[in-house]
């Protein structure tokens, strides 16, 4: 079989034509990409059944958008209250999976192959990891939420340090002060990235050894045999194709908030709708851009200016607050994050409702409904690491980063708060009114270079903004066109455009509420996808030992 099949369109990929288990190939001719109006190279149905679909959803928020703001408003606490132990267990089992990979047998199994090598460097590997996983997130809720979880939402009963008058009470202030750092960690340590690793896992490992399309369909071969050529294939990619997109809209929701709200704070240009719209218009342009240039001239080039902007705002922040504060944060919250670990994961009796609804369950959610987009993009720049390099470095050292960064942002925060509350704007935006978008420059402010540092602050946002834009858009498009790396150039348009379409609509149909509902109600039915995953992952890594 050659590498690429251009009567089909299906992708082998490069250095898998020798690998190719020939038992996971068969029936794999059922898919089709045609050549459509417009040039797109129409998956059937996948790509008519979610295009027409998000073309749809875009015209009725907009033709009715009190009554999707009413529909949006009720959707996200039912979901979360009705299926909080849902989310909450399948994210135990998505780490207790990885962890156990990491030390089983099959750990040595290579993604490629036995003599593949990677792709690209450590380095690399890391910039376009982190910009397309986290980026927007980080800076929208790294000084947010340790202020947060330590001053109001008290989780497992930890009380707060501030009294109802503003004063400090000295003997809640270290609980309270881990239990923030605790918390947040919690939502950004070893969950949300084993929910990556097994998407990533499972993609490249049927894509680069068993010479499957690059969709989410072939990781479950194992299970459903032919039946993924058919509507279960196209079941299963359709629901990635939404959870990515609405998963993404959220993303861009966020960054569009936070980037007006900085123009407002240091320009005094107006925080409004308008002035959001006009941002995801105009950034989603600038994504176009990468996206046409493709993954190594676009992408890549965007991920690694990110790492160095994101690094040296984390080196000033670091120095130019209390530096001994800051480390002693970084070892005492995970020194909380490890024995909280487990009654924070607990799904049943819980007493702090408020916390594991309104923050757990959707963050859950929103790592899943990334997971599609993100999987996909750290399968296509793995190949080469063995399954325990893999995991180990997917799992575990992205989460040492990020507790960094929490412990950096968060810490000098929460510092700022306890020194001086009359005084710290971070209180004032988080803790008296509730601004979030807000909080990162309120933290700047306090620090030398405030209005220095809250511009790079903005840059910083946006440029996460355009990789995540174009990294998803990529995504998607390789799923929608079975499996295709290199889709026609109209179709990376088109779904490029509908991300911004759909981010601007929720905003204008319901702000926060509207993002974080859609991103919900599209990740519960994927994450019981996931766990089927687990089990299709499985039975591959057991076939390649075999």
């Amino acid at each position: 079989m050659d590498e690429q099949d251009s009567t089909q369109g299906i992708p082998i990929p490069e250095g898998a034509a020798d690998l190719i288990d020939t038992d996971y190939m068969i029936g794999q001719d059922n898919i089709e990409g045609q050549l459509g109006p417009f040039g797109f190279d129409v998956h059937n149905p996948v790509f008519l059944v979610s295009g027409l679909s998000i073309v749809a959803f875009v015209f009725y928020a907009l033709a009715l958008p009190e009554q999707a703001g009413s529909v949006f408003g009720w959707l996200r606490p039912w979901l979360t209250s009705t299926f909080d132990w849902f989310f909450l267990g399948a994210a135990n089992i998505f780490v207790v999976f990885c962890l156990f990979l990491i030390v089983s047998p099959w750990g040595a199994v290579r993604l490629g192959g036995k003599e593949a090598k990677p792709d690209y460097s450590y380095m690399g590997w890391f910039a376009m990891l982190f910009a397309a996983g986290m980026g927007i997130g980080l800076m929208f809720f790294g000084v947010l939420e340790p202020v947060y979880h330590m001053a109001i939402s008290e989780p497992l009963g930890v009380a707060s340090p501030i009294a109802e008058d503003g004063t400090i009470i000295p003997e809640n202030v270290e609980a309270a002060r881990n239990m923030g750092l605790a918390a947040t960690i919690y939502h950004w340590g070893l969950h949300p990235w084993a929910i990556y690793a097994i998407v990533a896992l499972a993609l490249a490992l049927f894509t680069f050894n068993k010479g499957l399309p690059l969709t989410i369909r072939s990781a479950f071969y194992p299970i459903f045999g032919e039946a993924i050529w058919g509507w279960v294939g196209h079941v299963i990619d359709i629901l990635a194709v939404f959870a990515t997109l609405f998963g993404l809209a959220t993303s861009l929701g966020f960054g569009a908030q936070q980037a007006n709200a900085g123009l407002e704070h240091i320009f005094g240009i107006p925080n409004t709708i308008t002035v959001q719209v006009l941002l995801i218009t105009v950034i989603t342009a600038v994504a176009l851009g990468s996206v046409l240039r493709g993954l190594d001239g676009g992408v890549k080039v965007l991920s690694e200016i990110n790492m160095a902007i994101a690094a040296l705002l984390l080196v000033f922040v670091l120095l130019a607050g209390p530096t001994a504060t800051i480390f002693a944060d970084f070892i005492s919250g995970l020194g909380a994050y490890a024995t909280s670990i487990v009654p924070l994961s607990n799904p049943f009796g819980r007493e702090d409702t408020s916390y594991m609804q309104g923050w757990t369950a959707f963050y859950w959610a929103w790592w899943i409904s990334w997971s599609p987009f993100v999987g996909m993009f750290i399968a296509r720049v793995s190949r080469g690491r063995t399954v325990r390099e893999f995991i180990i470095c997917v799992l575990l050292i992205p989460s040492l980063v990020c507790v960094l960064w929490m412990a950096v942002f968060g810490g000098v925060a929460i510092d700022q708060v306890l020194s001086d509350p009359t005084a710290s704007s971070v209180k004032a935006y988080v803790i008296d009114s509730y601004v979030p978008e807000l909080s990162l420059f309120a933290m700047l402010e306090g620090l030398p270079l405030a209005t220095i540092t809250s511009v790079i602050g903005i840059i910083l946002v946006i440029v996460f903004f355009v990789t995540s834009s174009d990294s998803g858009s990529l995504v998607i498009d390789t799923i929608t066109a079975g499996g295709k790396v290199d889709a026609p150039l109209p179709q990376r348009v088109f779904w490029c455009t509908f991300e911004g379409a759909v981010a601007i609509v929720l905003l204008v149909g319901g702000g926060l509420g509207a993002l974080q509902a859609m991103v919900i109600s599209t990740g519960l039915p994927f994450t019981a996808v996931l766990l089927l995953m687990c089990w299709a992952t499985l039975r591959g890594l057991m076939s390649e030992a075999r």
